[in-house]
Order: C-alpha cells, then structure tokens, then sequence
C-alpha cells in the first residue's frame, strides 16, 4: 500500500469548517492526490500541452471511465480476500466497487462486497473486541449508558437479517457534469447476512422522551483523514421512525463470522433501506438527538438531493437541500456479463438482482428493444424485508444481430425505474437509471 504519512501536513492547521468548505479531504480530494502521485511523468507530459496534472486529471474525473482511470493510477493495490476483478476507486480513503457480474451471489460473500469509507478504519490487530464499547446517550436519552458486546449478546434478542447496503453515490460517475465524489459506476452494492440486536431494544433500555427525540446520529472509531483527533470521519443518523424499525439493527456479525476490518469490525449500525453512510461502521456511539443530527456528512450538499428539480450543473443553496433518506428502486443484470454471444432462435437465460429503499420489489420487466415491450420476469420474494430479490427470465432471439437486454424493476408503491438518467444533483446521488447489457446473436 502506498506511503501516504505526509498527505494531512498541509490541513492539520486548518478549521474545521475550512476543511469542510474547500474539500480538501473529501473522497475527490483523496482519490486525486493518490492518483496524481502516481501519475508521475504522465502528469509531465499532459503539462507539455497546455494542461497542468491537476487540471488534466480533474477532466478524467469527469468521465464515467474513472474507475477504470483511477484502477490503473493504483495499480497493485489490493485489500486481502477480495476478489480478483475488484474496482479500486481510490486507497485513501479504501473505495472499491464490484462489476455487475461479480454480485451474482444471493448472498453476497466478504470477497464480493464494495468498500467504501471516508476516513481510515482501525487496524483489527490493534482492537480488543472485548472491551469495545457502545455508549447510548444525548439531548433525548434519559440517561447516559454503556455495553460491550457480550453485554448486547447477553442482554438483547438476537436477529439475523440479509439486508443490502448500497453507496448513495452508487451509479454517480454517469452524471453529467460530474458532480464531485467517488465516481461510482454500478457496483457499490451489496447484500450479506447481518447478525445483531434492534436499536430499538437497545434504545428503550436507556430510555428516551418519546416526544423530544427526533433523530438518531452516531459515532465511529475510523480517523479523519487529516488525522486531527477533533474531527469525525463520518458522523450520520436516521430519524427515529427509521431507528425504532425492526429491521434496524447493531450488528456483530457478518454472514455469521465478524465482521471484516473494512466494513466495520467490531460492531456497527444497520440502517436498512437508507444511503449506506447511515450505517455507520466501527460503532462507539448512539447519540439520540432533539434535532436532526449535524455531524460529518449531514449539512451542506452532503448526503442530500434538492428539494425541487435543477438543471445540471446548478449551483443550489443549502436551504433548498435535504437529507436523502429512502433509496429509490433499482436492479442490476448480475448474469450473463455483458458482451454475451448466443445463436438464433435459442433461448438466453437472463438473471439479477433488485432493492428498493421502502422495502419489497413488487415486478422486474426486461426489454430488447429499447422499452417498446417489455417481458415480465420471474421475480422471487425477499427472505425478509430489505433483503435484494432474485429474478430470472428466458429470452429468445429471432433473427441475428446485436441486442440490448434492459431490466426495470418496480416497488410496491408503483414507483418504476427511469430508462433515462433521473434528475442531476450536486453531489450524483440516487442514479437508478435502468440497467443493460450487449447481446451478440450469431446466425
């Protein structure tokens, strides 16, 4: 892994607020530095005409080939278990995405899960799992209390749920103009077991006002990336409708072994149905707000869409933002891979996945020409709420040629996948375009 000891020196005496404000640190920030230090004479040569790295690099990050870019700029970079064909975005902060082919799993394994954080994760070697601590407190608790993990196993009901996590940002790289951030094609997504206790049970043990609470944050034990101790990394929550739902869970456990250093060992915050940034990794603290919570990644552009549509490229104040909660419906084509070859007259099997923030998919619809018919596919129910649904169908090909197979997927309150990108927004969140993949028919 590259030697990034010196990437904070020139921050570490800066405010907080400028930090924030300029975005020196932000995921794009990160992930140009990382590849600007390997662009090396690369860099030199995109000067000579007339463009300086940084500003050459910046029109690479406005393309929807950065992850391919950003790949080769780290090349070698690798975390250990996951697996070969995986899409580094950057490696401070680690940032890595699947192709759609490689989350065919219905329960998706350890080497097939993205990555994304936004500070640097505590080294497991360096944890004692057994006194790690989640302390329960705020404006609306009604008192202050702490648990290890074994006082969670021992003193609450456990729930094993598959839930997906999907990047907010998943799909941004297709917007246009690029709006700041990991440039995600399609593969921030996944959906492993979980094993953990409700928030819920957790919460009415420490008790709360049932009138003043209205949010919930939380806390982490990953490190700002300019290394200063009085920021937090990642600091989000979710309402308490969201908190207090079944399916919102303190987890210990990923598909029934700890949880992997990189998405959160030992413990951390399952938020179902929301960004994955709301389900805080490395879990230190509750905080139940009287407030909607104002930590890192809660205010300005972060984490949010605007309030009423703008054209792309707008410049929206932060008063006409707000927080992005429910992720909107989306499916993923996971088999074949796309570039497939069949013959005339035969028939392809076609599977995938779909989600939707508000919970079950109710139809998968597939099409081959461009959304003039559709055929319905065999979607199969969820094992639980939140968990991605499997879907199949056979296609035939009549005559030769080459075809485009799109998969759109509808919720149970008729909200549909768009076959156009939905509506740009400062920061690229929510693309669930409707995805496709080639198909060559042979004679």
């Amino acid at each position: 892994m590259t030697d990034h000891k010196n990437d904070h020196t020139e921050l570490e005496n800066k405010s907080e607020e400028a930090i924030k404000e300029t975005g020196e640190l932000t995921e794009t920030g990160a992930a140009r530095r990382s590849f600007l230090g390997k662009l090396g004479k690369g860099g030199a040569a995109l000067a000579v005409f007339g463009m300086g790295a940084e500003t050459a690099m910046q029109t690479m990050f406005n393309r929807s080939t950065l992850s391919s870019a950003v790949a080769a700029g780290i090349e070698g970079f690798h975390v250990e278990g996951k697996v070969d064909g995986f899409i580094w975005l950057n490696d401070r902060p680690i940032n890595g995405e699947l192709p759609p082919h490689l989350l065919h799993d219905e329960v998706t394994p350890f080497p097939n899960m993205f990555i994304r954080n936004n500070g640097v994760p505590p080294e497991k070697a360096g944890i004692d799992a057994a006194a790690w601590t989640l302390t329960v407190h705020g404006e609306a608790a009604n008192q202050e209390k702490s648990y290890t993990i074994a006082d969670l196993k021992e003193k609450f009901e456990h729930h094993t749920l598959q839930i997906w996590i999907e990047c907010g940002g998943n799909g941004r790289a297709a917007f246009e103009p690029s709006p700041r951030g990991n440039q995600w094609d399609l593969g921030a997504v996944g959906c492993p077991t979980w094993t953990g206790v409700r928030l819920r049970d957790v919460l009415e043990d420490v008790g709360y006002d049932a009138d003043k609470a209205v949010y919930i944050g939380y806390k982490a034990g990953d490190a700002h990336l300019s290394g200063r101790d009085d920021l937090d990394a990642l600091s989000r929550g979710c309402p308490m409708r969201k908190a207090l739902e079944d399916e919102t869970i303190i987890a210990w456990a990923m598909n029934g072994e700890d949880i992997p250093e990189q998405h959160g060992y030992p413990l951390r915050l399952i938020t179902p149905g929301f960004p994955g940034s709301a389900s805080g990794k490395w879990l230190t603290e509750i905080l139940v707000r009287d407030r909607e919570h104002d930590g890192q990644g809660m205010t300005g552009h972060s984490y949010r869409m605007p309030r009423h549509p703008v054209e792309p490229g707008a410049d929206v104040p932060n008063e006409d933002m707000v927080v992005l909660e429910e992720m909107p419906v989306k499916s993923l084509i996971t088999y074949p891979q796309t570039g497939v070859e069949t013959t005339a007259g035969s028939t392809l099997k076609v599977a995938g996945k779909a989600w939707d923030g508000y919970g079950d998919v109710e139809e998968l619809h597939v099409s081959t020409d461009y959304g003039v018919t559709w055929q319905k596919a065999d979607l199969k129910r969820p094992v639980n709420k939140f968990a991605w649904q499997t879907w199949e169908v056979d296609i035939e090909f009549p005559e030769q040629g080459f075809y485009q197979v799109w998969a759109v997927a509808t919720n149970s309150k008729g909200d549909r996948q768009p076959m156009v990108l939905p509506g740009w927004n400062p920061r690229g969140y929510g693309n669930n375009k409707a995805h496709h993949i080639d198909v060559r028919v042979k004679a």
